[in-house]
This record gives structure tokens, sequence and C-alpha cells, in this order.
């Protein structure tokens, strides 16, 4: 880590620890080095910082590429590995900064259902991350957080001190799918991203909140 991120991996260490009362569960299961997607459920504004917390490695996070333009914000953002991508998170520069920080062996969060739940739910699976997965060779680490709607969701506008519990599930490997999808037609690649994509979710919502 280096000083910026590591100040502020510390800051929200001690913010989640205290004021929310954290658990956490299963870290072990995310390698310290080497390429990983971290896929979560999306319930707030607390979930990437509490995902990239949980661990002791850096992880790179996703930010609007328009925030990049300011010159303090776009520094800050820069050095705690923030990649930047369009607003809805697609398009080829976007999946390129993201293809390039795993490929240079760093782990990454992404959200399958791309926004945060209205009503504290999971939602459906959208594809675009079973488009990253299939490109990349990286193993995929489901991770699930409870609480994060409660404490700070849609319907709150201000942080409320709930307990927040963040599980890390078993890594996930798509052999047979990426292998496929390097000979298959267009229609059947479509598929293949959706299945991906679907079934990291399941393994997402599989997760419970204590240790097995």
């Amino acid at each position: 880590m280096n000083p910026v991120y590591f100040i502020g991996w510390t800051f929200y260490r001690t913010l989640f620890a205290t004021y929310f009362r954290w658990r956490v569960y299963n870290a072990e299961r995310v390698p310290l080095k080497g390429a990983v997607i971290l896929a979560a459920n999306h319930a707030s504004f607390l979930d990437p910082p509490l995902v990239g917390s949980g661990l002791k490695r850096d992880i790179n996070y996703l930010a609007r590429k328009s925030l990049f333009r300011y010159p303090g914000i776009g520094w800050i953002l820069r050095t705690v590995n923030a990649v930047p991508v369009d607003r809805d998170g697609g398009g080829a520069a976007g999946l390129k900064a993201i293809m390039d920080r795993l490929h240079d062996g760093g782990a990454i969060i992404l959200f399958p259902e791309g926004t945060r739940t209205v009503d504290g739910n999971l939602q459906p699976a959208r594809s675009g991350i079973g488009l990253t997965v299939i490109k990349s060779d990286a193993p995929v680490v489901p991770v699930r957080v409870f609480g994060t709607y409660e404490a700070w969701g849609r319907q709150v506008k201000f942080p409320k001190p709930k307990r927040v519990t963040l599980k890390y599930g078993e890594p996930m490997q798509f052999e047979q799918l990426r292998a496929e999808a390097k000979v298959c037609s267009k229609p059947r690649l479509k598929e293949i991203y959706q299945q991906v994509a679907d079934e990291i979710m399941a393994a997402i919502g599989k997760l419970e909140p204590r240790r097995d």
C-alpha cells in the first residue's frame, strides 16, 4: 500500500470497527498477491471501502471518469487505485483499464448488480461482470455485505451506527466457460456472460452472516 492508501485504509478500518462494530469473516480466502476479482452485492456507498478494509492488501476501485478532471480529487483517486470508467461502468476504455489492473496482478472490486439495491434485497446480476471475468484469467471471490443498507442505504440521509458484517466466499474459477468462450458463437457468448454473472450472484446469495 502506498502512504495515502494506507492512511485511508487505516481510517476506514477504525471507523468500521468503532462506529459500525464490524465483523469480518474469511478474509484469508482472498489471495494476498496476484489478480483477483472481488464480486460483492451493493447496498450502500459504504460497500467499496468496507470490502477493501477487510483485506490486508490494496485493491482497485471504480470511479466516474468525470471526477478525475478535478485536480485535487483526481490526484486522490489515482493515488488510492481508482479506475476511471464511464458513468454506467461500461465502455471499451473502462474495460481496458480494468483488464490492465488485473494483468498487473491487482485486485478489483465489481458489483454484479450494477447499482445499489432500492429495498435491501439482492438484485439480478447484469452481464457486464461476466464479460470481465471471461476476458481475464483471475479467480473471482464472491463477497457479501450485511447491514450497510440499514446503516446508509438509499433511504438513510446520514450513516447510522448499525452493525455491518462482511463475508468473503470461496474463490470461483471459470476455466470451462472461458475455454468455450474462445470458440463459441456470438449468441452463445452473450449467454456465457450472463451465466457467469448469475453464478456469481448465486454464490453471493449463499453466503450467510456467520462463519462456516
